[in-house]
């Protein structure tokens, strides 16, 4: 059993705090400058800017940007949160400071980036490449041999179908339904087709 510290104290970090409980180790230490963030179950907020911050540790925050932000500059030993629900083939890879939620799937030879968000129910299938810091929302589908660039949140119920390249840091709509690639930067709704 693992003591892991959590870099966050909104509603996301009590989420992952109760994975890496379920998972059968002890959520450890809370940091967040935030002022509005004393107190998270009871437990006092550290200020990250007041003491020093140690691993190993998750960032629990949901912002894409913030985590790329924190973990190129806090230099900790980073773990990775599975809850014991989830689903992850033994050929798949997962990268540190990634979290897996409740009831995701991770299918055979898919590769998971660095501090990446799967998030409840989402499904991310066979031969997928995710880059780091990628956020699969809520019960999102991205079918087989989909590729996620570095940075891009699928929104919650999106489906992307077998294949399909999508570019850094975009934004894919909820709901959405994505038949063709999508360019680095892009923010697309609905459904996306050539």
């Amino acid at each position: 059993m693992a003591t892991i510290n959590l870099f966050g104290a909104s509603g996301h970090a009590r989420v992952i705090a109760d994975i890496i409980s379920a998972g059968g180790d002890t959520p450890g230490v809370f940091y967040d400058d935030s002022p509005r963030c004393s107190d998270i179950g009871g437990r006092p907020v550290l200020r990250a800017s007041e003491c020093e911050v140690s691993g190993p540790m998750v960032i629990a925050i949901g912002s894409n940007r913030v985590r790329q932000a924190l973990s190129e500059r806090y230099r900790v030993p980073y773990a990775t949160a599975v809850h014991p629900s989830a689903l992850i083939s033994p050929s798949a890879t997962v990268g540190e400071g990634t979290v897996v939620m409740h009831g995701a799937i991770i299918q055979a030879e898919a590769v998971v980036g660095r501090h990446c968000i799967i998030n409840t129910g989402a499904s991310v299938d066979h031969e997928c490449r995710l880059g780091d810091y990628v956020h699969i929302s809520p019960h999102a589908t991205l079918c087989g041999n989909v590729q996620v660039g570095e940075g891009s949140w699928i929104g919650a119920g999106a489906t992307v179908i077998p294949g399909i390249k999508i570019g850094r840091w975009c934004v894919v709509g909820a709901g959405s339904t994505v038949i063709a690639d999508v360019p680095d930067g892009a923010t697309v709704v609905g459904v996306v087709k050539p």
